[in-house]
């Protein structure tokens, strides 16, 4: 049991050994073309095209519905036409008054009131001091531009958050900043973050470390786990601050949303802001507070930019709906997944062309392969997983190219190689074959196709079981597999049936050669031994029958004296280990010198034929009888248990010989005289014996003939 133990590792480094020997090039086209991917991915080459795909997949998606916990109030053109522009700080109290009448759960207000807009500065300040739940905005500087203060009385009273977005290398916007530390030792909230606050406040729900990791922000049901610079697509990404990535809920007029002058003449219903959130900011295009998001590209048509508050309005409802629906937000991979992912996926592209070895059916394959791929990551982004989709493409892709590539190079070394070994073996008497791993012959002689009784154009290609009976194709096959296999040389004698169903006996010795382009071919070089077999077949028939004559009676074809003395001796042996009892019967006919006087030799040599018939018939095949010359026969009876069952034998030899013989018409009669000696009562040697039983023959004649007699 422990040596079983110990050979099972032994056995599977031996299989591992064995598929990466035979997957040797599609492994190394694999991994170097999954190299110049992650490089490319690494350089950022691939994000661009990661992030299209992105927007694909949430344009794709079905937009959610209306998220009632938030409405905006827009300050469109026509606003601004009709109360000018920058709206006094007057229009902008009233508007505040009549919202905060309305019972919100809070105000977020992303218009920049860093400095007074007359008249009515007063009273917007007073708004300020009296709306609790009212969030104004600031602009925090960065490298591309200059901040935007908050308004004073907001910042004293710390209701203040930045409305900064972030945004990616094309414009357009994928994440959402919560948190931010610039540098003046304070931590800085979003506008959003700030707003839902405000609002699961009323909830119950204040910012806690997630359990499953505690640099992780969580309110209620939502954890909010950081962008990293290397998330999704992105390499090497600013990640300052608590960012995550946004989950936006639909394309624009994903919101309620009433303009400021139906707000201000009194249009909106009293219901419209109650325990709400309400974001005020402008949608006017001349003021150009917009951004791109996924939803602004298309196939067709120029992009559709989103306004400024319904961005914030986005990043609002992602953390509401996190926290109190426990909707997800965009999960990524390890980076370390995401290699194994271009990795596995550059194996199976070279795996697929390297199997079919044909540019049409990979083109096909592959181009199938990526549209399911696609598929698949489609759904997995349903379910809230952002994997790479064009790294693994490519690596597919890539990989696939690169084998067909190297398979059409092989295909011309492999011409190549067939036409130097075509021109060579042609130059051969003896058959020989080429064949492929898949047993297919490749190159043939015209020897080959002389023995077999077919055209080179009708063997090309074909396997053994398209020319021969399966019997034979068989044992062919597993030949060359044997070969294949151990990569070893072989010689074998094997039948093989011609075009002509003539059948030879053929010696195929087969060996494994390499080309320079590393194709592996199966060499045979044939034999036809028929002739040698035959005559081989001839002479040991021949040296049978010689055999045969030395040991056996010409006439009868009984054993002769010279096989008679090794039998016995034999039977000595035997006996004398077993302690048995031997009996030795010595016959001779009565009366047969007169019948073959009288009647002639061809009838004596027929009673002799037809005596030593009778006799085989009266004995077990373990007895032995033999001719010693003329008419005397012998007969040895091994293992026999006493005198008795000797003398029952002696006596039915006597009544078979002394039955008429019918012989060329001729009715003859004779009998026989049968002299017994035992071993090893009557001796121990055979020539003792023989002369015992000749002796004991000789009294039975005395005593008046056709009877037997013991020594």
């Amino acid at each position: 049991m422990l040596k079983g133990r110990g050979q099972n590792p032994q056995n599977m480094l031996k299989t591992i050994k064995k598929w990466v020997d035979q997957e040797r090039r599609v492994l190394i086209t694999a991994s170097a073309v999954a190299s110049t991917v992650i490089v490319m991915r690494w350089f950022g080459f691939c994000q661009v095209w990661e992030w299209a795909a992105f927007d694909h997949f949430v344009r794709w998606r079905r937009a959610e519905p209306i998220d009632p916990r938030i409405v905006i109030v827009e300050i469109n053109e026509a606003d601004l036409q009709k109360y000018g522009y920058p709206i006094s700080d007057a229009l902008l109290a009233q508007l505040l008054q009549k919202l905060h009448a309305g019972k919100p759960r809070a105000i977020g207000l992303d218009v920049y009131r860093d400095l007074p807009t007359q008249p009515g500065n007063a009273e917007l300040v007073n708004s300020f001091k009296n709306i609790p739940n009212l969030i104004g905005i600031e602009l925090m500087p960065d490298e591309t531009r200059f901040g935007v203060r908050p308004p004073p009385v907001l910042d004293q009273l710390d209701r203040i958050g930045f409305n900064n977005v972030v945004i990616d290398a094309d414009s357009k916007v994928r994440r959402t900043l919560l948190y931010a530390w610039p540098g003046d030792g304070k931590t800085h909230k979003s506008f959003a973050l700030r707003l839902a606050l405000l609002y699961l406040k009323s909830e119950g729900i204040s910012p806690q470390s997630a359990k499953a990791n505690p640099k992780y922000l969580q309110l209620g049901k939502g954890v909010f786990r950081p962008f990293q610079p290397n998330d999704g697509a992105y390499v090497r990404a600013d990640s300052r601050g608590y960012q995550i990535l946004t989950n936006l809920r639909g394309p624009r007029g994903s919101f309620r949303t009433a303009s400021m002058s139906d707000v201000l003449s009194g249009k909106v219903p009293a219901d419209f802001v109650r325990s709400r959130v309400v974001l005020i900011g402008s949608t006017a295009p001349s003021l150009r507070d917009f951004y791109q998001n996924a939803y602004s590209s298309g196939w067709f048509g120029s992009p559709q930019q989103i306004p400024g508050v319904e961005l914030q309005a986005h990043f609002l409802s992602q953390i509401l709906s996190a926290a109190l629906d426990g909707r997800g937000g965009i999960n990524v991979w390890p980076e370390a997944a995401e290699l194994l992912w271009i990795l596995l996926w550059s194996w199976a592209g070279a795996n697929v062309s390297w199997n079919l070895r044909s540019l049409g059916r990979s083109a096909y394959c592959l181009l199938s392969i990526c549209l399911g791929l696609s598929a698949t990551l489609y759904l997995a982004f349903l379910a809230g997983w952002w994997v790479p989709l064009i790294p693994p493409i490519l690596s597919l892709v890539g990989s696939g190219v690169a084998v067909v590539g190297y398979l059409a190079h092989l295909q011309e070394e492999l011409k190549r190689s067939k036409e130097f070994l075509q021109s060579l073996i042609d130059t051969i008497p003896d058959p020989i074959f080429v064949k492929d791993r898949n047993h297919r012959c490749v190159v043939l002689n015209q020897a080959y196709c002389r023995f077999i009784g077919y055209p080179l154009e009708i063997l090309t290609c074909r396997t053994d079981y398209d020319l021969f009976p399966q019997a034979e194709a068989e044992i062919f096959w597993q030949q060359d597999e044997l070969v294949l296999q151990t990569h070893q040389p072989r010689e074998n004698e094997e039948y093989f049936t011609d075009a002509h169903g003539i059948t030879h006996l053929i010696a195929t010795k087969r060996s494994l050669h390499k080309d320079a382009a590393g194709n592996l071919f199966l060499v045979g070089a044939i034999r036809d031994i028929t002739e040698r077999q035959l005559r081989a077949n001839a002479l040991e028939q021949k040296n049978a029958e010689l055999s045969h004559q030395a040991y056996h009676d010409a006439l009868t074809g009984l054993p002769n004296r010279q096989m008679f003395y090794e039998c016995l001796h034999r039977s000595l042996e035997i006996a004398s280990s077993t302690q048995e009892l031997v009996a030795l019967l010595f016959l001779d006919l009565d009366g047969f010198k007169s019948i073959n006087d009288s009647l002639g030799h061809n009838v004596g040599d027929l009673l002799l034929k037809t005596v030593a018939s009778r006799l085989k018939k009266c004995l077990r095949g373990s007895d032995t009888i033999s001719r010693l010359g003329g008419d005397e026969f012998t007969v040895i009876l091994p293992a026999i248990p006493g005198r008795e069952e000797a003398a029952k034998v002696a006596e039915k030899i006597c009544d078979a010989i002394m039955q008429p013989f019918i012989l060329e018409e001729h009715r003859v009669s004779v009998t026989t005289s049968i002299g017994i000696s035992l071993y090893p009562i009557d001796g121990q040697e055979p020539e003792i014996l023989v002369k015992n039983a000749d002796v004991a023959m000789y009294r039975a004649k005395e005593r008046g003939k056709n009877q037997y007699h013991f020594y």
